[in-house]
């Protein structure tokens, strides 16, 4: 799953703390893998075109394509470094959403006021989850699979549950 609750134990730390990230299914390793074997499959084509003039019409594309792939793999690993962190305390929640650019959005609320909810069809994603409290709504992990977002509601209502029956 690409989200874990980090454990918090010390008395002032908070209830529950959960940091959630999008999957990444083509790890760095992956990554050069791919290019190695793209640039290999590019290579026997224009080995055919040693010493003609076709293999300098042909070069500049090859690159090009190769650069294109390189940039948009690069682009897709910078736009998932999206990090979400959710704070449940007993008298406060607060979600931070780290964007990939350097921004940062807050949310914050009494968590017994909050609750969580899931949209299975009526969202931009199927299963849709958000937290509603001190009149606004946000989401949570509407990166993630439509088969963890549920799993990540049920997990959010045990959460809170667990902090309003002790505060």
């Amino acid at each position: 799953m690409p989200y874990e609750w980090m454990p918090t134990d010390a008395p002032d730390s908070p209830q529950a703390e959960l940091h959630l990230w999008p999957f990444r299914s083509l790890p760095r390793r992956g990554f050069v893998w791919v290019m190695g074997i793209g640039f290999s499959m590019m290579l026997i084509p224009l080995l055919g075109l040693l010493g003609s003039i076709a293999l300098w019409w042909l070069l500049p594309f090859a690159l090009g394509a190769m650069g294109a792939l390189w940039f948009f793999i690069e682009k897709s690993y910078k736009d998932g470094e999206i990090l979400e962190e959710l704070l449940i305390q007993r008298d406060r929640i607060t979600l931070t959403r780290h964007d990939p650019r350097g921004g940062e959005q807050h949310w914050n609320a009494n968590p017994h006021w909050v609750t969580v909810e899931i949209h299975k069809r009526s969202g931009p994603v199927p299963n849709y989850v958000t937290l509603k409290g001190n009149g606004r709504e946000v989401e949570i992990g509407a990166f993630l699979s439509e088969d963890e977002r549920p799993k990540l509601y049920e997990e959010l209502r045990e959460a809170l549950l667990r902090v309003k029956s002790f505060g």
